[in-house]
């Protein structure tokens, strides 16, 4: 028995010795491991910089409302100092309370995990300190694996030899990920309260402290009431742990909490979609976080919301875009439903305008010296075989230009056309921002050309502005998540397109068609200026219009260009229209059109030399003895070449064609010889036979 207890004795030694041998190796080994860690791990400074997650852009409107974040939500580093005091303590009470005394692990907390992983076969996070945390965060993955774990705990052993337990705590509350896309406890005050961490409240910050356990159950824009619950977690925590007096928990009505909503991520997609590639044009690649604030106003939004999808027929896609004197593109649907379909119908989509076209045909007319009292015979027209016909399928004789727009009559746009050229008028849509292919046949005035909703609106609101061009914009400034200023939107002066009579006359033909013509239903009880738009077989609704300084287009129809029984620019285009607008200029003043703007004498008084024309084009144009644009003799019907193509005039030649000031009387050269315009010899062969009822 005695020679049996020396042996066990002997042999537990032996054990022992073995234990200890492996102990202190294990010991060495891990030293050698934390300093050789220590020595791989990177300057503090170097661990503040974020960029490997990628880009923030908060996308804001015109009011501060973030419209949609995209990218990691970084917000801004916050130094230990500027962490509020209550923010650091709920974090410490709730992730690990034993944060000022362990040396990175906590012996009791992996003991705890060790006991969970026997009894359910799975690592839990309960035993990972706040630096454990932190280096998994920062260099590892989220793998729950044995080898994972080691190498987390000698990082954080590690991460506690060289930097301070402030530093730790720092990055710690800077990096962290709390939901919603947001790193860092100012990016998640910022998410779900609208503003900074440095101001949070000692209830927000037992939410956000609260969020680090399971991010997506927790999120207050997820579940307000699950979040709120937790909070009240994390104060009895602090109470615990000495950080809070329990009268100061009770004075935490975190029901009272106010959550910031999520953004919405359905129509204003289109518009966020349309502008932030702008971006690449007006600031200097950065991966910092960034503000964009944009020109788009919430409520008006919502009415072109409600606008489009009440009143767009079934089956039928709508579009709208609404833009301000200024440019600033206040509102913008591109479809009735962004999830359904993310293609902008009113920035990318190309249609034919129908007689929302004849703006430009009447603007040539009134460039050229007609006013809306003149008078023109409608009658039967044809034009090398192409004989439009009117909506009436009759003939009213003697008319006004003003009730041959107002009535959007045919015969008359026919001979507007043939009078003054169809490429003259081409030019004209082209002076005016349409960027499409305008076609020079005859069929041309009544809209047969595809345009952009977003390049007619921007035309009608160039009319509104007295012939001074608008450039539509959508984004005001870009700044810095600490406040610096990217870019500012410089608001510049426009190119005169035509002169303010010009303009003037259009506004009194615009707000004839509303006042008795087609576009009657989008009255809305103060001064409208606007013109319908119907194309073959009811395939296309149109109705643009402007009032208190507000122009706005509402296209509808399908995007297979099906024909839609009843579509016309006159009824559902023209009711959203009115809906909307009724909306939108509500808190504006009422503003009376100018309509009686005087012509300068030289254009009163014509003199022998034929200068009465109101401008004497010069490049490639070329001019009758009335100063008139005629087409190249070579080609009468060639289509205007566009922007970028060769005969083209480019921008350059174009600003100072039409922002050229008339030379003195006694300094214009004579006219020259008259030249009569080619007739045309061949009908349209690509476009089909305006309908009847096309308007």
């Amino acid at each position: 028995m005695a020679r049996t207890a020396k042996t066990k004795s002997g042999l537990f030694k032996t054990a022992l010795k073995y234990v200890l041998a492996v102990g202190v190796l294990g010991v060495l080994a891990l030293g050698i491991a934390v300093f050789v860690a220590v020595g791989q791990l990177p300057d503090y400074g170097e661990l503040t910089k974020r960029s490997n997650l990628g880009q923030m852009i908060r996308v804001r409107a015109s009011d501060g409302t973030v419209l949609v974040s995209m990218g990691p939500n970084l917000g801004r580093w916050l130094t230990y100092n500027e962490i509020p005091a209550t923010m650091r303590s709920a974090m410490i009470a709730v992730e690990d309370k034993r944060f000022r005394s362990h040396l990175g692990v906590d012996p009791i907390g992996m003991a705890r995990s060790v006991k969970v992983r026997v009894q359910t076969g799975h690592w839990r996070q309960g035993g990972s300190t706040i630096t454990q945390q932190l280096a998994r965060n920062i260099f590892l993955t989220n793998s729950r694996t044995f080898g994972r774990k080691i190498k987390e705990g000698v990082l954080a052993l590690a991460l506690e030899r060289k930097y301070s337990k402030d530093q730790i705590l720092e990055l710690y509350l800077n990096r962290v990920y709390f939901g919603g896309g947001a790193y860092g406890i100012d990016a998640a005050s910022r998410t779900f309260f609208g503003h900074g961490a440095d101001h949070l409240s000692l209830g927000e910050a037992a939410i956000i402290a609260g969020l680090v356990k399971a991010p997506s159950n927790y999120s207050p824009t997820a579940d307000v009431e699950a979040a709120r619950g937790r909070a009240s977690v994390v104060l009895n925590s602090m109470v615990e742990n000495g950080f809070l007096s329990p009268s100061a928990a009770a004075g935490v009505d975190t029901a009272a909490i106010r959550v910031q909503p999520a953004a919405k991520q359905n129509s204003v997609r289109y518009f966020t979609d349309w502008a932030l590639p702008q971006l690449d044009t007006l600031i200097d690649d950065s991966s910092e976080p960034i503000d964009v604030w944009t020109t788009l106003d919430t409520r008006m939004q919502a009415a072109a919301d409600r606008a489009i999808n009440g009143f767009a027929p079934g089956g039928a896609q709508g579009a709208l875009v609404s833009i301000d004197r200024d440019g600033a593109v206040r509102a913008m649907i591109g479809g009735r439903d962004y999830v359904d379909s993310i293609y902008n119908r009113a920035t990318q989509a190309e249609r034919q305008p129908g007689s929302s076209f004849k703006l430009f045909v009447y603007l040539t007319a009134l460039e050229n010296g007609m006013k809306p009292t003149d008078t023109m015979v409608d009658k039967p027209v044809d034009i090398d075989g192409w004989r439009p016909r009117n909506s009436t399928r009759s003939f009213a004789g003697t008319v006004t230009l003003r009730e041959a727009f107002s009535r959007s009559i045919n015969t008359i746009s026919a001979q507007i056309g043939q009078q003054y050229g169809f490429s003259t008028i081409a030019n004209m849509a082209q002076r005016f921002g349409i960027g499409s292919k305008i076609s020079t046949y005859p069929s041309m005035v009544l809209g047969t050309s595809d345009v952009r909703l977003i390049d007619m609106t921007r035309a009608f609101a160039s009319v509104s502005n007295r012939g001074v061009s608008v450039m539509p914009y959508a984004i005001r400034k870009v700044v810095t998540a600490d406040g610096r200023l990217l870019y500012q939107h410089d608001r510049s002066e426009g190119r005169v397109l035509v002169a303010p009579w010009v303009a003037a006359g259009m506004t009194d033909l615009l707000q004839s068609a509303v006042l008795s013509g087609t576009g009657r239903a989008a009255n809305i009880g103060r001064p409208v200026a606007g013109k319908t738009g119907t194309t073959q077989s009811n395939r296309d609704g149109w109705f643009i219009g402007f009032s208190s300084g507000l122009t706005t287009g509402v296209w509808m129809g399908r995007d297979d260009a099906k024909a839609i029984p009843g579509l016309q620019g006159g009824t559902a285009p023209a009711r959203a229209f009115a809906s909307f607008m009724s909306a939108a200029v509500a808190n504006r003043p009422v503003e009376q059109f100018e309509t009686n703007v005087p012509m300068p004498d030289w254009q009163l008084e014509p003199d022998e030399e034929g200068w009465d024309a109101p401008y004497q084009y010069e490049g490639n144009a070329q001019v009758d003895e009335n100063g008139m644009s005629i087409a190249p003799p070579s080609d009468p019907l060639a289509p205007v070449p566009q922007p970028g193509q060769q005969g083209a005039p480019d921008q350059t030649e174009l600003d100072r064609i039409f922002n050229s000031p008339l030379p003195p009387r006694e300094q214009r050269p004579p006219p020259p010889p008259p030249q009569q315009q080619p007739p045309s010899n061949a009908a349209d062969p690509l476009q089909p036979r305006p309908d009847p009822s096309q308007q």
